[in-house]
């Protein structure tokens, strides 16, 4: 058994700030003797606009954002998920939403790019839409990271709508399914636990999903709600609104033993 810690923050529009906030973070997760912590998506920045991502843009493997990612799980000696912070494209005028985990050495050893963007009308009576793409160029690869602490599959916030991008995962026998996030308030309140509790439940694996959660400077608001989820959708750990951690210990002696009694996985006669 490990403990695990899912960061809850609410973003602001200044690195420097969100830096130090989630360094607060990581050690209050720490202290609880987590080996493996996740931040959720875009922690580094949520500003006015997503173009506000291109000024804050790094080379994969150099930056100020990595640098702080490397000495934290190298301090700390754990496994850490950096969310997701922007990273250089093929095309100047867009970036990768990158999900990078880092090992206690202070290593990336898993690096994967945000594959569904959310282009979407939520509310038409609000005006309420988004569309990631014009900001955003998608990934197109899907990550299992095999580590010390299991086979972590990397994901981000709307991919949890498209059940086929995990059920590739088991290809590379994941156990565990991360899902950094920024949900709308919106469509947090309608789905949000219910589409983590299901990834859990369909895929026999643990899910950590770290949120944002409050109002931000665009006035923007992001749901919270970060939690981990057992293999069975039991909720383990959660945090309600604004900045926290919640920490559980997995098991993955447990979640093997379940996978053996309850083989819904063998029984699949459809292929993705």
């Amino acid at each position: 058994m490990i403990n695990v810690a899912a960061i809850q923050m609410v973003s602001t529009d200044t690195v420097d700030e969100n830096l130090n906030i989630a360094q607060k973070l990581i050690a209050e997760a720490v202290s609880k003797d987590t080996k493996f912590v996740t931040l959720p998506e875009n922690f580094p920045l949520m500003g006015k606009e997503d173009s506000d991502r291109l000024a804050i843009t790094e080379a994969f493997g150099t930056g100020p954002i990595q640098n702080f990612l490397s000495q934290q799980s190298k301090q700390h000696q754990i496994w850490l998920l950096g969310g997701t912070i922007p990273l250089k494209s093929g095309k100047p005028d867009k970036v990768l939403a990158a999900s990078l985990l880092y090992n206690p050495k202070g290593e990336c050893v898993a690096h994967y790019d945000k594959i569904h963007l959310f282009d979407v009308l939520v509310d038409e009576s609000s005006n309420e839409s988004y569309k990631e793409s014009n900001t955003f160029e998608p990934g197109n690869e899907i990550v299992v990271a095999q580590t010390e602490i299991g086979n972590i599959g990397l994901s981000v916030c709307y991919d949890l709508r498209f059940p086929e991008l995990y059920r590739r995962m088991h290809n590379k026998d994941v156990q565990i399914i991360t899902s950094p996030s920024a949900f709308t308030a919106s469509t947090g309140e309608a789905h949000w636990e219910s589409l983590l509790r299901t990834r859990a439940i369909e895929n026999l694996c643990y899910v950590i999903a770290s949120n944002q959660g409050g109002m931000h400077v665009n006035e923007r608001e992001t749901w919270g709600h970060s939690m981990i989820v057992d293999p069975w959708g039991t909720i383990l750990a959660s945090v309600d609104k604004g900045p926290g951690v919640a920490i559980a210990a997995i098991d993955l002696d447990k979640q093997a033993k379940l996978r053996n009694s309850f083989p819904a996985l063998s029984h699949m006669r459809l292929e993705f």
